[in-house]
């Protein structure tokens, strides 16, 4: 019979059928993070349980860090330092793997997996964070999950899961000069809406797709969440196997050879059938960003804050409380709309190639007065990689803050966050209400659109800033 790739991981892991739509799968990798998988850790070994795989657990302290150089176990969170401290000696009891913050592998928990070679082609992966779907990028099965189910995994390396709905997402013809994967992104959410994949494993395909590096890839899949789906998945390929070789937790020899010769056969077959399937041209996405308090309030750059729409996906309540809470006006261009903050940085965007895009605007040019502007790597490889190339250099000269690896400002972590009502332009995922910040307005665009932007002290093209 005809399978998807997601059918096929499924079946591969399925341990025993409970129902028609749920089945106890076996998981393959747990990856913790200091904001709740301390806790989780902790609730197991009270009960007198031991991890069942501490080989293929690994925990990071990435979500509440500080990220200023010089950073400690302290934090502007109160509590901060109580989680890592909880996290830290608990790591230590279970016997698992700890990327501690004075790690050279420390960093944010989905660009470390894949750069250490932890998620692999065809593997399940959970973690207690709903961007855990970036990881499907390398062709895993890899979603969010809770506490109490990071509970259970821990203890006995299998989880209760309903089985979603499949779709399929091809994605033909190429991106144009300038457009990104987060153009494309926020493009699908625009279009489709944020319940757009709703329930559903999200296979992205098609020629664009194949086209992208594993870091493009990543930010595809880290935005599936935004658009309410169970997780996102590309079929390996040879981009795939060149990523992954050599990557220090990746097979090595033999081992290496036979588990190549397995990931070339996952890929959906010819005839599989999905239960949903949209498609796009590449060609029809312009660099894009948000103009509300949610994803798929977006438009094209060159765009303006639109009217309600009857047939749109937002209610009318929503607009109207978007425009107030945005303090914009239909008809308001995005672009020239004055900043005040810009930030690079999250899971979504803050892998080498991304801070590389940046800093090619940002050389030598500086941040409009008034901007404040902050670069946090993805992750210490990612930052001391930059630093050979000079590209922490670029971002200082230009006026930037350069960080140690973390969440940071993503979601207001560890205290930190941009003031009340201020505007800021963010290489993130989510624009919700006092999601940087009590009552700050977020607008999220690539990376690159985010070094115009703090360029001009207003919303720019990254087009024009050369």
């Amino acid at each position: 019979m005809s399978r998807t790739l997601f059918e096929k991981i499924w079946d591969r892991h399925l341990v025993s059928r409970i129902d028609d739509r749920t089945g106890l799968l076996l998981i393959d990798r747990v990856m913790l993070h200091e904001r709740t998988g301390g806790v989780a850790l902790k609730s197991v070994l009270a009960a007198g349980r031991s991890v069942m795989a501490p080989d293929q657990t690994f925990a990071v302290m990435d979500h509440i860090v500080d990220t200023r150089p010089g950073r400690t176990d302290q934090t502007l969170m109160p509590t901060g330092a109580d989680f890592i401290r909880t996290t830290r000696e608990a790591a230590r009891e279970a016997g698992i793997r700890l990327f501690d913050l004075d790690d050279p592998n420390q960093g944010i928990v989905h660009v470390i997996s894949p750069e250490m070679g932890i998620v692999l082609p065809g593997l399940t992966l959970v973690c207690p964070d709903s961007h855990t779907c970036s990881q499907g990028a390398l062709g895993a099965l890899a979603w969010g999950i809770g506490s109490t189910q990071a509970e259970h995994a821990l203890a006995t390396s299998t989880l209760r899961v309903e089985k979603p709905r499949t779709m399929r997402i091809t994605i033909d013809g190429r991106l144009a000069s300038g457009v990104t994967a987060k153009d494309l992104a926020l493009h699908l959410l625009g279009r489709f809406g944020v319940g757009g994949g709703k329930g559903c494993i999200v296979e992205y395909a098609g020629e664009a797709v194949r086209a992208m590096d594993i870091e493009a890839r990543l930010t595809l899949c880290n935005m599936a969440t935004e658009f309410a789906a169970f997780s996102a998945i590309i079929a390996p390929d040879q981009t795939t196997l060149d990523y992954l070789a050599g990557r220090p937790l990746a097979p090595k020899g033999q081992t290496w050879d036979r588990a190549v010769a397995h990931w070339t056969g996952l890929a959906s077959d010819a005839d599989a059938r999905f239960d949903v399937e949209l498609s796009l041209d590449a060609a029809e996405v312009a660099p894009m960003v948000t103009w509300g308090s949610s994803p798929q309030q977006v438009v094209p750059l060159n765009g303006a804050v639109p009217d309600f729409d009857p047939a749109g996906r937002d209610t009318r309540e929503a607009h109207a409380r978007a425009l107030a809470y945005m303090d914009l006006t239909p008809g308001r261009p995005l672009e020239g709309l004055p900043i005040t903050g810009a930030f690079i940085g999250s899971c979504t965007n803050s892998r080498l190639s991304d801070l590389r895009r940046a800093a090619a605007v940002l050389q030598g040019r500086k941040v409009a007065a008034g901007v404040r502007a902050i670069c946090v790597p993805g992750s210490t490889q990612v930052r001391l990689a930059a630093e050979a190339e000079g590209l922490d250099q670029v971002f200082l000269a230009s006026g930037f803050e350069w960080r140690e690896s973390g969440c940071s400002m993503c979601f207001y972590a560890g205290g930190e966050s941009f003031g009340p009502r201020e505007r800021v332009i963010s290489s993130t995922n989510r624009n919700f209400e006092s999601r940087q910040g009590p009552e700050t307005r977020t607008h999220l665009a690539s990376p690159e659109t985010v070094a115009a932007s703090a360029l001009a002290g207003a919303i720019a093209d990254p087009r024009k800033a050369h």
